[in-house]
């Protein structure tokens, strides 16, 4: 059957006509939706991990036992699972194992714009790339053929376009093969130095065979062109984009397998055409390929190594026809992100602010803590890192810093990489402050469960971990729970905890705003004859409060009525539009 389908649902689709049975995950943008859809299909074990380092070890045990597994993360997750990847590469598979990684050109939502392709190269694994939904689901098919016949895990690597948009798919049925055989394997699968040293020559080999399967691939082909002064070698949305501009004038060297390259191929194509031009987004991974060919070739000598491509940008570089489209005479005003009405981390950050505490912070919705107005945030760095760091700088600073400086992390993220920040504090003795912001949610990448929620990735009731008993049993005997809506009790704990002579933790405990089941108070509404247009509410810039005429105004389809706003008023202007009686 064919219909329209998003590249990550594609993909799950794939998995699924594959015969896949286990899939571990951690949520991040732009991969989220491929567990997303997965769980759907209920032949396949879905789950959120805590991380993308348990997530890949997950699935590897998975494969081990004999299933077809799965594990998908964002580019930068792939750091964090690294570890596990690098020896996965040594091990093999037992049953097919795929590894889904989704990059972020133009950093829509990430901290910065690493090339995964790198990943591949540098961990000796195959890496396939689709250039729309259709390639998505049949890529994921035939990563598990390539991970069974050439004993190795498989890398998917997916980027914002393909994963969010969508194209053509025709669909099949499932084919689930018989669950392999687990055979103990010692000189496999432990990895101790004696064996590992053993594997290497394995994986080397691996890649020469590898790389002689991409010559004749069908993924990697050759599009014909009328025209051989150029000959283009590209891959993913870049592909696209080729085709959109230039359709059939030149040859295409379309690769669908990212690592290993092919070269006779390459080399067949450089020899029917008088230029050679690689068009890839990030870095020249294929153009470093070609140069270490012999080849002469261009390509990121005019095109950028950062960013997104687009089709005016092909066409603008190498000699296209660029659509200008229509001008808008007026200029649009900038449009920041803001934290939602009612974001239960606005008081704290409001706090922090006021009190001119230096915040190290880490990486959730949060981070809009560091926009002005309230420009409450000093660092933001990677998973886990706020708290890291915020021993790091205690310990540097002294107690100069130590009352006056905090950390703050989600909920999530500090199951995902902030406990054992937690337990450096612990043991190697900061006077430490650190801020939990439990929303009770995942709440950037769309509101996934985490092992604090207490539900599953179905919803259904699963393990919950008791923040206070953690941080007790971890060491800390002063533990601090507070209301983020309430801004005076919440100001007097951190300057408790800032005050006292050892390391704390303060929990900032109220349910993201945007969640179905919290139930809202009445919205507010500000009285035009009370308010004297002195802006303290705009301090915290919520996005239902705005002025006109000189007076606040309350947009009653945005607020939820958390009162932030009523309690920075000095002549109580503010007051709620719910009914007596």
């Amino acid at each position: 059957m064919k219909q329209l389908m998003l590249g990550n649902a594609a993909v799950a689709r794939g998995l699924y006509e594959a015969g896949c049975c286990v899939i571990s995950s951690y949520p991040g943008t732009p991969s989220t939706e491929i567990t997303e859809e997965a769980v759907k299909y209920p032949e396949i074990y879905c789950e959120w991990a805590p991380n993308e380092k348990v997530a890949m070890e997950t699935a590897f045990g998975a494969c081990l036992a004999g299933k077809r597994a799965f594990c998908a993360m964002k580019h930068v997750g792939l750091n964090v699972a690294a570890d596990p990847l690098f020896t996965m590469s040594y091990t093999g598979v037992n049953a097919g194992l795929v590894i889904g990684v989704a990059d972020d050109p133009g950093m829509h939502s990430s901290q910065n714009e690493q090339d995964s392709r790198h990943y591949a190269r540098s961990a000796k694994v195959p890496m396939l790339e689709p250039s729309d939904s259709a390639e998505a689901l049949a890529f994921a098919k035939l990563a598990y053929e390539l991970s069974e016949e050439f004993d190795t895990p498989v890398l998917l690597k997916m980027c914002t376009r393909v994963a969010h948009s969508q194209s053509i798919v025709e669909t099949s049925d499932r084919a689930e093969p018989e669950m392999r055989p687990y055979e103990k394997n010692i000189a496999k699968y432990v990895m101790m130095p004696g064996n590992a040293i053993r594997r290497h020559p394995f994986v080397e080999e691996r890649t020469r065979k590898l790389q002689a399967w991409a010559e004749t691939a069908v993924v990697n082909r050759i599009d014909a062109g009328t025209d051989q002064k150029i000959g283009i070698i590209t891959s993913s949305t870049s592909y696209q984009y080729v085709k959109e501009v230039f359709g059939d004038t030149y040859p295409v060297l379309k690769l669908g397998m990212a690592w290993p390259l092919p070269k006779e191929k390459i080399l067949d194509l450089a020899r029917s055409v008088e230029k050679l031009v690689v068009v890839e987004e990030l870095d020249p991974i294929i153009e470093d390929h070609c140069k270490a060919l012999g080849l002469a070739v261009s390509g990121k000598e005019v095109l950028p190594l950062e960013g997104e491509f687009s089709q005016n940008l092909i066409a603008e570089k190498l000699g296209g026809t660029v659509h200008t489209g229509r001008s808008i005479a007026d200029p649009i005003p900038p449009r920041p992100p803001v934290m939602c009405a009612g974001c239960p981390h606005r008081g704290l950050f409001y706090t922090l602010s006021k009190n001119k505490v230096t915040v190290l912070g880490d990486i959730g919705c949060y981070t809009l803590g560091a926009v002005a107005p309230l420009s409450a945030m000093d660092m933001t760095l990677c998973m886990g890192a706020s708290i890291s760091a915020l021993h790091g700088f205690n310990k540097a600073r002294g107690a100069e810093a130590e009352g006056r400086t905090v950390a703050v992390i989600g909920d999530s993220t500090f199951m995902h990489s902030g406990m054992t920040g937690l337990a450096n504090i612990a043991y190697n003795q900061s006077n430490s402050s650190v801020i939990i912001l439990d929303n009770s949610i995942t709440g950037m990448t769309g509101h996934q469960q985490n092992p604090t929620t207490g539900y599953n990735l179905k919803g259904v009731p699963a393990g919950k971990i008791d923040l206070e008993g953690l941080c007790k049993a971890m060491g800390f005997r002063r533990v601090r729970v507070v209301d983020p809506y309430d801004l005076k009790a919440t100001d007097a704990v951190i300057k408790e905890e800032l005050a006292a002579a050892e390391p704390s933790v303060i929990i900032s405990r109220r349910p993201c705003a945007l969640l179905k089941y919290v139930e809202h108070e009445a919205p507010l509404t500000a009285d035009p004859v009370k308010c004297v247009g002195c802006r303290s509410c705009m301090k915290i810039g919520c996005p239902a409060i705005s002025i006109k005429g000189g007076k606040a105004q309350v947009d009653d389809t945005l607020c939820v009525g958390c009162g932030v706003c009523e309690q920075l008023c000095p002549v109580q202007a503010f007051r709620s539009t719910k009914k007596e009686g």
